[in-house]
């Protein structure tokens, strides 16, 4: 059988003078090694006649993290602080991409800021500032600049009864990392809640009314993934939604 092609959708740096479209290596190579399949990345262009065909093309979608914070005017939430990073061009690109790709079935994995733009598209709203809501901990990543010390398990969460995640490890918790300070203030209608972190936080969700695979983490599952069975079990069903797509449609 042949490789699934997996999307990975771009952001938009600025490097020197002129713009780039750019996605972290760890996700590149978690769609590879950990999904198995063959990653191809989708430009941040907004063009609806590009991601009809993005749409066509690819057997599933890896929606990846990023520095750069989804605009609160897509939730009706408050203008955001003086200094905080946003990607115009990649919400315009993913927001719509999103849409589609739940209504037509073709699988999808959100991470980070993909975990946070699915429930903004299917009507959710955000915590800009986690750490600062009552009763709620701070999430965002020890002060460091060791990258091992960035990533580790951070805190635990609880997994959902009779959740995909809770069947695929085979128990009811695990020990994640936590690299945000955005997180899901209301959680969309039609998403079902896989995992809570210890302070209530939606740590894990998946979308009910998807035709096919559609999950998504706040964590960090691409990070080192070989090592962590968490990560290893989210990346594998992924992969085998990807494969089942791309097999169906070569019959």
């Amino acid at each position: 059988m042949q490789q699934p092609i997996i999307g990975i959708p771009c952001d938009v740096k600025q490097i020197g003078l002129f713009p780039f479209h750019a996605v972290g290596e760890k996700y590149i190579t978690a769609a590879v090694g950990g999904a198995g399949g063959i990653a191809i990345l989708i430009p941040a262009l907004g063009d609806a006649a590009q991601l009809r065909a993005i749409v066509d093309l690819v057997d599933g979608v890896l929606l990846p993290g990023s520095p750069s914070n989804v605009e609160p005017h897509h939730y009706q939430g408050e203008p955001s602080r003086e200094g905080t990073l946003h990607d115009v061009a990649r919400d315009a690109t993913t927001l719509p991409l999103i849409s589609m790709l739940v209504d037509e079935g073709v699988p999808l994995l959100g991470i980070c800021r993909g975990f946070q733009e699915i429930n903004v598209v299917l009507g959710g709203e955000l915590h800009q500032h986690v750490q600062e809501q009552p009763g709620l901990n701070d999430h965002r990543e020890p002060d460091t600049c060791d990258v091992e010390e960035m990533y580790g398990p951070a805190h635990a969460v609880k997994l959902a009864a009779g959740g995909l995640l809770q069947g695929w490890l085979g128990c009811d918790s695990a020990m994640v990392n936590s690299i945000h300070q955005q997180g899901i203030k209301r959680l969309a209608p039609g998403l079902e809640v896989e995992a809570l972190a210890e302070d209530g936080l939606v740590e894990a969700y998946r979308v009910a009314r998807a035709k096919s695979f559609a999950f998504a983490v706040q964590w960090h599952p691409e990070w080192k993934y070989w090592d962590n069975k968490v990560s290893q079990a989210i990346l594998k069903a992924f992969g085998d939604a990807c494969r089942e797509r791309r097999m169906r449609r070569n019959q």
